[in-house]
């Protein structure tokens, strides 16, 4: 907030600048913490005021003028003093200091030191109101060797007033902005982590009015799939992004997990409504509490299978670009946004051709955004004879279009261009349900792993899949698959089995035979876990070839 403070300060100062000595001999500007209403003439008696000091001038100025109150200093004018009197009213007023009421006022308050030392005998005061209220008050003050204030000059100094407080109030509107701009950013994923199944990039243009709710996630999962995520809060400024913080950790949390798209806005929605009772508890007045009315888009597509699930919360359906130009809206059943209650999400899974081009807009819960991605995709793809261009170039100009339907508004879109994990970077076998099969296992993995040149991985390679294997026919049931994928840098391997219970790690006592396999495991691979099927379990684990010595074991 020092950056808006600072530009309030310079908003006061030009004043001073610009008036002194065209004006004045000598001026002070005070602001008000907060504005004010202004009341009428012939109103209450005006009360004590505090205000701060923000400028104060004279020329020519030998440092004596300045030696009241310093800049940033508290000001108070007691009930009946000028500027208490102008913030009453609202209304320019003029000043002898001659008068004895003001030059009682004068020879007393600490704050009206600069009247004397200038030897001030007009006295103009003059309210800096704009649209939120009176912001303070400018003090404009001629010495002896000038005229006193007249009409004219109080037209004048009305004049520079309302535009000094134009620019104060646009300071402090940007205040909240400028405050969470950083929360924000850090709430946004950067830069984007590191996968293999979509190309991405991003834009995030932020309201002048103040940071808003809208927010985007990149999220890799198991078997080389990642998630998208787009989604819209209520309210903007602080409340707005501790609640995108909320939602952004537990979005990654349950997928972490690999719940359906569905299952996974299913609690996130309860988990909006516990945060809205928490909120209500506490503070009965509060207004979107928790986050409700909160929208969210979860997509996550698979490499392998070509496929896209998706499930929405209230949020506009993403926009497909197909290889061919053509442009769509994915077509998602509209759920309630969170926190609303309602009828249960529903996922819809469809297959993409190899660069097709998905978008997401992060902007608001209303449907016609949707409908705007979709146009300005046309827009850059409508031409049959045009080459497709970059995804920063298609990027730019959607936001460009975005922005310029509705500019006071934030904005935030995320593009992926799909990939596709040929078969020469995938191996799958089924397996017999009996012990026996382990040793194939283990010669099928070597031999694919000479295939593609990994031969260094082997020996680490094949005890998780004796593991993983042994675990499936232990514990699992038919049937048992194993598949091993090479996307990138990454080697994953993964053991399917009908069986539904979820393997857990337990650390094995000395005397007991068995105990010890996931552990290993989770020694010899980056990363493992568990994805739950619609029947049956994955167990799955992820490793970096380059990064495997045996000798480390």
């Amino acid at each position: 907030l020092a950056a808006a403070v600072a530009d309030q300060v310079l908003a006061a100062r030009e004043l001073a600048k610009v008036t002194v000595p065209r004006l004045a001999d000598v001026m002070a500007v005070d602001l008000l913490d907060r504005p004010r209403s202004g009341g009428a003439a012939g109103g209450p008696q005006p009360g004590r005021a505090v205000l701060r000091r923000a400028a104060l001038r004279a020329v020519p100025d030998d440092g004596g003028t300045a030696r009241g109150t310093c800049v940033g200093e508290a000001v108070v004018c007691p009930a009946g003093s000028p500027p208490a009197r102008c913030l009453a009213t609202a209304r320019p007023l003029l000043y002898d200091t001659a008068e004895p009421g003001i030059a009682e006022w004068a020879a007393l308050d600490p704050c009206a030191g600069w009247l004397r030392a200038s030897g001030t005998r007009s006295l103009l005061v003059v309210p800096l109101v704009a649209g939120s209220g009176t912001l303070g008050v400018a003090l404009f003050g001629r010495t002896r060797r000038r005229e006193s204030f007249g009409p004219e000059d109080v037209r004048l100094a009305e004049e520079f007033a309302a535009k000094a407080a134009a620019c104060i109030e646009q300071a402090r509107a940007e205040a909240p902005a400028r405050g969470t701009a950083p929360l924000r950013h850090g709430l946004l994923p950067h830069p984007l982590p590191d996968q293999a199944a979509l190309e991405i990039t991003t834009r995030c243009l932020p309201a002048a009015a103040g940071a808003g709710g809208d927010w985007f996630d990149v999220i890799p999962l198991s078997g080389a799939r990642v998630a998208l995520v787009a989604g819209d809060v209520a309210g903007r400024g602080f409340r707005a992004s501790a609640t995108v913080g909320r939602l952004r950790t537990a979005v990654r949390t349950l997928a972490d997990v690999d719940l359906p798209a569905d299952e996974l806005l299913a609690h996130l929605d309860d988990l909006v409504l516990r945060l809205a009772a928490d909120e209500s508890s506490a503070d009965p007045a509060t207004e979107t509490a928790g986050g409700i009315g909160t929208t969210c888009l979860y997509a996550v597509y698979d490499p392998v299978s070509r496929r896209c699930a998706a499930a929405r919360a209230g949020h506009p359906p993403p926009a497909v670009v197909t290889p061919d130009g053509a442009v769509r809206l994915l077509d998602v059943p509209a759920g309630p946004p969170l926190g609303m209650g309602g009828p249960p999400f529903e996922a819809v899974e469809t297959e993409l051709p190899e660069g097709s081009l998905l978008a997401l807009c992060a902007n608001g819960p209303s449907e016609p955004h949707g409908h705007a991605v979709g146009r300005a995709l046309d827009g850059v793809y409508g031409a049959p004879d045009r080459p497709a261009p970059s995804l920063d170039s298609v990027c730019d100009r959607v936001i460009t279009e975005l922005a310029g339907h509705r500019p006071d508004d934030h904005h935030a879109l995320l593009l992926a261009r799909t990939r596709a994990l040929r078969g020469d970077r995938v191996a799958c076998w089924e397996l017999e349900h009996e012990p026996t099969v382990v040793s194939r296992a283990r010669r099928y993995v070597g031999d694919q792993l000479s295939a593609w040149g990994l031969e260094e991985a082997a020996y680490t390679t094949e005890l998780i899949v004796s593991e993983l294997v042994t675990n499936a026919i232990r514990y699992g049931g038919p049937p048992v698959r194993l598949r091993l994928l090479r996307p990138g840098s990454r080697l994953i391997c993964e053991v399917y089995d009908a069986g539904g219970s979820t393997p857990h790690m337990r650390r094995a006592r000395i005397f007991d035979e068995g105990g010890r396999g996931l552990l290993l495991v989770a020694q010899l691979a980056e990363r493992w876990g568990t994805r739950h099927e619609r029947t049956g379990k994955t167990v799955w684990a992820e490793q970096t070839p380059d990064a495997q010595t045996p000798d480390a074991l």
